[in-house]
């Protein structure tokens, strides 16, 4: 059994909630799980005090489980590389600083395998839309990409779950209605060519769990709510708890309590594997 806290846009900076973050650290520190995913947007503005304080985050986290992170589009300065014009290291720079150099991280754990994948690639080609609010803050994932999660995936050991863990969210938001990345069906047809049993993602700062049934058991897609006060519909923070087992996945949501000053245990839901 994989125990997982999966949490994303903690966005450290003025939005950051304090007591969020310090009941997400309790939680941490004492309930002893395997894994900690971050899916993304650490910080507000990329800033370097921003992720001085997300990397102490995670410094702590390292030290009660094994974590994993990847980059969100508030942790990139598109504007400093848009269309390739202009420097992509100067872009991602401040995140490879303070955070990790590693953008598209491998984890392994007895039975699972996790990947991480960058969607936050600033303002290329794979991200244009018609859409001017999407300028930014879509996502792209190239083909590329997915052969090399391909490979990594052959690479692990036949019976291990796969997990995927990127920022932008796959699938529509309830509440936007909008898709995190620019080509959701080049993601679908990748997670179902890979057999990916979980994604782990964020951006839409709305809490979802949906089941894409493409393969015999198909693939769960878990979105983490923001943990900061950027919240969509005036919904309270929220994070999940993913237990894997090799007979199932159960993602439970954690929804902010202001009058308990916690995270309590939401909706659960089991997906048989």
């Amino acid at each position: 059994m994989t125990t997982v806290l999966h949490a994303s846009d903690l966005h450290f900076g003025p939005p950051a909630v304090p007591a969020q973050l310090d009941a997400i650290a309790q939680m941490i520190a004492t309930r002893g799980f395997d894994v900690v995913a971050i899916s993304g947007d650490l910080s507000q503005r990329a800033r370097p005090g921003e992720f001085q304080a997300a990397r102490q985050f995670l410094r702590d986290a390292a030290k009660a489980s094994r974590t994993i992170v990847v980059p969100g589009n508030h942790d990139v300065k598109w504007w400093r590389a848009p269309m390739g014009i202009g420097s992509r290291e100067s872009a991602i720079g401040n995140y490879k600083r303070y955070i990790t150099r590693e953008l598209e991280p491998v984890l392994s754990v007895p039975g699972v395998t996790f990947v991480g994948l960058n969607t936050a690639q600033g303002v290329v080609p794979g991200t244009l839309t018609w859409n001017p609010r999407d300028v930014g803050v879509v996502g792209n994932l190239s083909a590329q990409q997915i052969r090399e999660a391909q490979a990594r995936f052959e690479a692990a050991p036949g019976q291990d779950m796969r997990v995927i863990v990127m920022h932008h969210n796959p699938l529509r938001g309830e509440l936007s209605n909008r898709f995190g990345l620019s080509h959701p069906a080049r993601a679908a047809k990748a997670f179902a060519d890979l057999h990916v049993d979980l994604v782990l993602c964020g951006h839409d700062h709305q809490e979802a769990i949906q089941h894409v049934e493409h393969t015999p058991f198909g693939t769960v897609v878990c979105t983490a709510g923001t943990v900061s006060n950027r919240t969509r519909g005036q919904r309270p923070s929220a994070m999940n708890i993913v237990t894997l087992t090799p007979q199932a996945i159960v993602v439970e949501a954690q929804i902010w309590s202001v009058d308990a000053q916690n995270f309590l245990p939401g909706t659960s839901q089991r997906f048989a594997r």
